[in-house]
């Protein structure tokens, strides 16, 4: 890899930037001042900026606790961001693996493997998906069979996939899916003229939410864990 190229990924700096600190002998490989960006940096290479080793950041994974408020985008305007919360090299070049709407808490994947976020995400897979669910009405067993069958959504003509509803009390749920249709959790809920007061989702591919978390906090996935969900 050219040392530009280099600095632009552990560092996030552009190019132009990559060449103007070279030029003010500010890194270093393997000890050496080097100045020219074409340069290739070996494999073993020990680069520095200022004596602050740079490192290559290869595929990573992390489980990350949502909070309700903030939302799955690198930026937002008018929202706190899930990226607010991870202290990442170049954030721009991650994503959440799906999304949680803003008032939803819960499991969310991050990372920067776009091959392993589609095997989660795609429908063809069939990775299931655990919610809680707090309703405002209570839930009778009709709705079980309900879910099972399929429901039509508002605005929608094919029936979501089975579901299964596991009712817990009066009011609350868990809900497993096996598709990520938009706020499909509240609409199926909707659907059956109940309303969500509050969602969370607590599993994915049957990888729990690390209990130890805390709202806005993170964990690097185990290997296992990834290699559970690669399937």
């Amino acid at each position: 890899m050219r040392l530009d190229r280099f600095l632009s990924e552990t560092t996030g700096m552009s190019r132009k930037e990559a060449t103007r600190t070279l030029h003010r002998s500010e890194i270093t490989i393997n000890g050496d001042v080097v100045k020219k960006g074409a340069v290739h940096v070996p494999e073993d290479a020990v680069v520095e900026w200022n004596g602050t080793t740079l490192t290559l950041l290869g595929p990573t994974y992390i489980m990350f606790h949502k909070p309700v408020g903030c939302i799955c985008a690198n930026d937002d305007l008018s929202h706190v961001t899930v990226f607010s919360y991870l202290d990442l090299p170049n954030p721009e070049k991650f994503h959440t693996v799906g999304r949680l709407d803003l008032d939803t808490s819960g499991l969310l994947f991050v990372t920067n493997d776009g091959q392993w976020s589609h095997r989660i995400t795609s429908p063809k897979h069939a990775c299931e998906k655990v919610y809680r669910a707090q309703v405002s009405e209570p839930l009778l067993p009709e709705h079980v069979e309900a879910f099972k069958q399929g429901l039509k959504l508002h605005g929608e003509v094919a029936l979501t996939q089975p579901a299964h509803l596991e009712i817990i009390s009066a009011h609350e749920a868990l809900v497993t899916l096996t598709e990520g249709r938009y706020h499909q959790v509240r609409r199926m809920f909707a659907a059956v003229g109940n309303k969500v007061e509050t969602l969370h989702r607590e599993s994915i591919g049957g990888v729990q939410l690390d209990t130890d978390l805390e709202p806005g906090e993170f964990r690097d996935l185990t290997a296992a864990e990834v290699a559970q969900l690669a399937g």
